[in-house]
């Protein structure tokens, strides 16, 4: 073979190959995927290598199908290859559609290969060729601009995403995003053109980029009123303390007491967030595919039925996936009917409660999800309910309301900060009106012994470290009377350490400059309520 014939043939493989980038999401990690496609003279075929899933692997008709219907040439008279690089990387979901399609477009010769080189794609295609949004965006975006700052230097990754998809990575502060409606805007904007440009056919619904326009945190969200409560004076404070410590909390009650009322205006109390928690609890929820940019800023709320399982609450599956206490990350999980979920389920709870974070090992995956949830909880004090009523009496027997307080094990109630008594109340009181604080008040306290904190120590008070609760300043006479109730009753180091860190909430909320008596035997009424 002559070097003209070498040349003629080096040129033709190169016409017949091309590169887009793409990304894999893997937990709450992000993966760079190279998409290579190849074609080549032989039988007719598209084949896709490169541990895809299922999802990924029937990718290969809705590409065909988008291509043609998208007016565009689709190359069905060449043995066509696609691998997703690196080979041992697993793939899922439809999100490498958009960028299949593109790269067989730039290898046949429809697409000049050189504008995509700076390009990341994402987005499953219908038959049609609309581009329909992909769960991840913001925690792709998030995790590529994080691995960008431990490396250098940075490249300008500029994101092609569907609708939805594109205003959730948009969110992120220098994020380069295109929003595309469909794969012939992409063709379009991308043929031989700047990326800054577009062409005068693709209407600007269809194709624009998106500029950096991350609302302020706001916590003025559509959370009920802490006024509409009656009464429950003592739940009241409960919830205002967990709410300025982010102390978790258990509710004890009569059915119809008001600890489901009581739980769900919790949100509305709660300190502000500051941009890298609401920006940490949206990538989560983006994971899931539960994110909902119209809600940023606002801490979520999780609350499953007590017939979920340990999954659901912990997360896993193939790909592992975030459950109930990753959802609520910065956030309040509510669990209502406590000793109605499974005792495998609450059990898992226990080391999230304490390290703020849950690994799942699988044999092909091993994901980190973080979980800082506040964990607030409600229960009967037996099984009909009424037990300490006087109407109706309680009918449960001694052996009936040992196995169901049986079923909280003592090492889990022990991780929970406070714990309160909801009283049904008389019909008087509930039918009187007896203004009382609203929740913007209420926040406003909560508010401040957070910053206190804050102030201090640089975090809130739940999340203090046993070095740190060796420094909190104490009076002599609560230093020993806590000596002292910790050896009458046998107390673990983690009971003290949890009586110190909810006694400095109070002080907090009181403004005091240390820990008082009277703070900490508030806080051990709510321990041992």
């Amino acid at each position: 073979m002559g070097r003209g014939e070498v040349s003629k043939w080096f040129k033709g493989v190169e016409m017949g190959f091309a590169q887009v980038h793409s990304c894999a999401v893997l937990g709450l990690n992000a993966a760079r995927v190279t998409v290579e496609v190849h074609l080549a003279n032989g039988l007719p075929s598209f084949t896709l290598v490169g541990l895809a899933d299922t999802e990924v692997r029937e990718s290969r008709e809705r590409v065909r199908s988008a291509i043609q219907n998208s007016g565009l040439e689709f190359p069905s008279n060449k043995r066509i290859t696609v691998n997703l690089a690196p080979a041992d990387l697993p793939k899922d979901s439809g999100r490498f559609d958009l960028p299949i399609a593109i790269g067989i477009l730039a290898a046949s010769g429809q697409l000049e290969a050189q504008t995509l080189d700076q390009h990341v794609f994402a987005g499953e295609l219908s038959l049609s060729g609309e581009l329909r949004a992909v769960r991840g965006a913001l925690a792709m975006g998030l995790a590529l601009q994080q691995q960008g700052t431990q490396s250098s230097p940075v490249k300008a990754w500029r994101w092609v995403l569907p609708p939805h998809s594109a205003e959730e990575a948009a969110l992120l502060p220098d994020a380069w995003v295109y929003r595309a409606a469909h794969l012939r805007d992409v063709v379009q904007a991308l043929g031989g053109q700047t990326p800054g440009e577009t062409s005068s056919s693709v209407p600007s619904d269809s194709w624009a980029r998106l500029a950096h326009a991350r609302p302020a945190v706001s916590q003025h969200q559509t959370a009920p009123d802490l006024q509409d409560v009656r009464g429950q004076a003592s739940a009241k404070r409960a919830l205002e303390i967990a709410a300025a410590g982010g102390h978790s909390l258990l509710m004890v009650g009569p059915p119809g007491s008001g600890k489901s009322m009581l739980a769900q205006r919790l949100v509305g109390l709660l300190p502000q967030r500051s941009q890298a928690q609401a920006l940490a609890s949206a990538a989560m929820l983006s994971v899931a595919g539960q994110f909902d940019p119209r809600l940023w800023g606002q801490a979520p709320i999780r609350q499953p039925h007590h017939s979920a399982t340990m999954v659901a609450l912990v997360g896993g599956g193939v790909p592992p996936r975030p459950g109930e206490i990753s959802l609520a990350h910065h956030g309040v999980l509510f669990l209502d009917e406590l000793p109605e979920f499974s005792r495998q389920a609450l059990e898992a709870l226990r080391e999230p409660l304490e390290t703020g974070r849950v690994s799942l090992a699988r044999a092909r995956h091993q994901v980190v999800f973080d979980a800082q949830f506040q964990l607030v909880t409600a229960m009967n004090p037996c099984p009909c309910g009424y037990l300490g009523s006087v109407k109706p009496s309680c009918r449960c027997t001694p052996e009936q309301l040992a196995r169901y307080q049986a079923r909280l094990s003592g090492p889990l109630l022990d991780r929970i900060d406070m714990r309160v008594s909801v009283p049904a109340l008389p019909p008087e009181v509930l039918l009187a009106f007896s203004p009382s604080e609203g929740s913007a008040q209420v926040q406003a306290r909560c508010q401040a012994a957070h910053e206190r904190a804050l102030a201090r120590r640089g975090v809130a008070n739940h999340a203090l470290t046993a070095a740190q609760l060796q420094t909190l300043p104490i009076s002599p006479e609560a230093q020993a009377h806590l000596q002292h109730s910790a050896a009458v009753q046998g107390w673990s180091a983690r009971l003290v350490h949890r009586s110190l860190r909810l006694a400095q909430t109070i002080a907090d909320l009181a403004q005091a400059e240390q820990i008082e008596q009277l703070h900490l035997l508030q806080a051990l009424h709510f321990r041992a309520a």
